[in-house]
């Protein structure tokens, strides 16, 4: 604005003459205020570490940008304890967990929304607006009347907690920090301050105000304006966008376009102020050595998630060093190669420089401006004007006239994390047979919990054995299981034998989970060990179908007393493999009549899923008696017999009878016929007779047949029972 209020003031004084002094000036103040100094505006890297710091500058955001923010506001770390069993007969032990509330201020102009977030540098919330950890998250968009945060006014009080008018913030509240060392971690925001890409002259000219007109219709994909000037984020622009700068007294202004070009004539070459002439061009050519053979342009990449990236341009002839340009704005891959291809044109053209003397009539040229002077072939732009003894002298430097126009290039690789939602919980709950070689004192119920999405963790257990009337914390669940259900019948089979005729397909919950076969080394060793349904089994092999659908063979069927599950089959049955890190033991005391359990994750509708199992007790019960048959005995007698079996005896180790495993050997005995009443009796020996007066008796009361069913008594209740069917005549 120096150049027209000088020029004005020196027309009133000395005329035409004093009008173009008064220019040439104001020229030089504006150069000055608008020319190259040190540098002010953003770096490459200023957005990317996050701060805490009182009076830190708040960028303004255009575009999409990945910034880390600056905490403004947080409460203290949140201490919560909870008491977890550590296992069956062992003590329970105290957990601690963390969490924090806090706000991070993004954008000192309004936003319109928030992509991802990254905390530490994973994903923290996914394109899906998904969040990994659990947290509440409220976004204020920066209105000139937004509300105050509630969180702030109800920990501040209402008369202490600011609006933070105008400012982009976030809210976090009960941020689980168990995920990043029980600290706040480093969060950087995809922040979607205008939707799609910006021009070069919307950003100024909204920072500018009345006092700047910038029409530069380059397109940036993003840009924080973080600087103490206008001129200092026009700096940082300039380097990616060469544009030039004139002052008409009103407004700075600013155009992609050079001021349009002018002829000098030859008469107006070489003056000296006095009349005389001295050389009409003096020219100087700098070695090619002189400037970089490779210059390097780095930039904010979006296809690398916004972190930096570097495209190259090289010339052969150049000089052997390598300069690098730190441009911060964010740039497609394409639109950075252009760049520096045309800044190294620019910088090979420009090492050819050119100084000229004009007669004052000539401060009317500009900074900036191109020039064709007679006779000459080359295109100059005016680089600095001075103006001293009446002679104005000005400095060129060729023009290359090569505009950065897009071109194919590679953002190079980039470690991307995956973006995968965590989706809701299934989950079952098993109650566990006897795996182990010991003698179990409690139930063995266990959760396997995993999600439709491979982005599934984990879910918090809630248990309740009053019918949901009280529910208490039984930590998480363990990792992911592999699970999912049958896609058709499982046919009956033997116990006894490896079931070769049989198999069955089943449908992963989600692709990503696998199926392995096993050899017999693996199969002793317990590998592929899984339920279907409530049987418990074995398979040998597993042949894919397709992603997430095997066909499962070679089946050890009913094992460690499921058999009574072998014919209970239908399509959808559960199908859980059995791996010890991917089954959370819940604690449940032996004779509990129910025990019901809540699983709620990040990705579970509000209330969670439920799920009831009604008097939990396959560990702690005898496994049914096997072999049951009957005899007729010469008088008329019918003797049953069986085969027991004990909790503390499923390997046949020493050709031995199996331990008792119980406190007594006792057998509930229920012969049930089809007409009359049923008789019922105990005996402490596997065996029972049916005396002939007893059998008569029942006879003449009209029976026929008779179902005798045994069932072994424990510590804690009867195994499940062994039946036949006989005629009674």
């Amino acid at each position: 604005m120096a150049t027209l209020v000088l020029a004005v003031a020196g027309n009133k004084i000395g005329g035409q003459f004093g009008q173009a002094v008064g220019a040439a000036i104001g020229q030089r103040i504006d150069q000055r205020l608008f020319g190259p100094k040190g540098r002010q505006g953003p770096r490459l890297g200023d957005l990317a570490v996050q701060s805490s710091i009182y009076g830190a500058p708040i960028p303004k955001l255009y575009g999409t940008n990945r910034v880390a923010g600056t905490v403004i506001w947080s409460t203290d770390l949140r201490e919560d304890k909870r008491k977890v069993s550590a296992g069956k007969g062992q003590p329970k032990s105290t957990q601690y967990s963390y969490s924090a509330s806090f706000a991070v201020a993004l954008s000192a102009r309004r936003i319109v929304r928030i992509g991802r977030i990254w905390a530490d540098g994973k994903l923290l919330r996914g394109v899906a607006g998904d969040f990994k950890t659990q947290t509440g998250f409220r976004l204020h968009d920066g209105t000139d009347d937004q509300a105050v945060d509630p969180l702030i006014s109800a920990t501040e009080g209402a008369a202490n907690a600011p609006a933070y008018r105008g400012l982009a913030y976030a809210v976090f509240e009960n941020m689980q920090l168990a995920d990043f060392g029980n600290r706040i971690p480093s969060l950087s925001f995809e922040v979607i301050a205008d939707e799609g890409s910006v021009a070069v002259g919307k950003i100024l000219n909204d920072l500018g105000g009345d006092e700047v007109l910038a029409q530069v219709p380059t397109t940036l994909g993003g840009f924080a304006a973080l600087g103490d000037t206008v001129r200092a984020v026009a700096e940082s622009l300039e380097a990616a966008v060469p544009f030039s700068a004139q002052d008409d007294g009103l407004r700075l202004n600013l155009s992609a376009t050079a001021p349009f070009a002018t002829s000098l004539a030859e008469f107006d070459l070489g003056s000296t102020g006095g009349g005389g002439r001295v050389a009409r061009i003096e020219t100087d050519r700098r070695s090619a050595s002189s400037v970089p053979e490779t210059l390097v342009v780095a930039h904010y990449e979006i296809a690398r998630d916004f972190q930096q990236g570097v495209q190259r341009a090289r010339r052969d002839g150049g000089g052997r060093r390598e300069q690098r340009i730190e441009l911060p704005v964010v740039l497609e891959a394409g639109a950075a190669k252009a760049i520096v291809e045309a800044r190294l044109t620019r910088i090979w053209a420009e090492r050819v420089s050119a100084r000229v003397r004009l007669p004052w009539r000539r401060l009317d040229l500009r900074i900036g401006q191109q020039l064709n002077i007679a006779d000459s072939s080359e295109t100059w732009r005016i680089a600095g004007i001075s103006f001293e003894g009446m002679v104005l002298e000005v400095q060129l430097v060729r023009h290359s006239g090569q505009a950065a126009i897009s071109m194919p290039a590679e953002p190079g690789r980039s470690l991307v994390p995956p973006d995968l939602q965590h989706g809701p919980t299934t989950f079952h709950l098993i109650d566990l047979p006897p795996l182990a070689e010991t003698v179990a004192t409690s139930p063995a119920l266990v959760v396997a919990a995993a999600g439709v999405s491979p982005g599934w963790r984990s879910a918090a257990l809630l248990v309740s054995t009053d019918g949901g009337a009280n529910w208490s914390e039984a930590g998480n669940t363990a990792l992911p299981a592999t699970m999912g259900v049958t896609q058709g019948v499982l046919g009956t089979g033997s116990p006894r034998l490896i079931d070769r005729n049989n198999s069955v397909d089943v449908a992963m919950l989600n692709a990503e989970m696998h199926l392995n076969d096993a050899d017999e080394n693996g199969i002793r060793a317990g590998r592929n060990l899984a339920i279907i349904g409530d049987e418990l089994l074995q398979f040998r092999t597993a042949t894919p179908l397709s992603a997430g659908h095997f066909r499962l063979s070679g089946l050890s069927r009913g094992m460690r007393g499921t058999e009574w599950a072998i014919a209970g089959h239908q399509i959808g049955d559960r199908f859980v493999l059995f791996e010890t890190d991917a089954l959370a033991a819940l604690n449940v005391i032996a004779g509990t009549a129910e025990v019901r359990v809540l699983a709620i994750s990040l990705g579970d509708a509000s209330g969670g899923v439920t799920q009831a199992a009604y008097q939990p007790s396959a560990a702690v019960l005898p496994p049914a008696p096997v072999h049951l048959k009957y005899m007729r005995l010469p008088n008329g007698d019918v003797k049953l017999e069986w085969v027991r079996r004990s909790r503390d005896g499923w390997r046949w180790a020493d050709g031995a009878d199996a331990p008792l495993g119980e406190e007594t050997e006792v057998y509930k005995l229920d012969l049930a016929f089809d007409v009359g009443s049923a008789r019922t009796a105990e005996t402490a020996i596997p065996e029972y007779i049916y005396t002939n007066a007893a059998r008569l008796a029942d006879i003449a009361g009209g029976g026929a047949f008779v179902t005798a069913t045994v069932r072994q008594a424990g510590v804690y209740g009867h195994s499940r029972p062994a039946g036949l069917t006989f005629p009674l005549i």
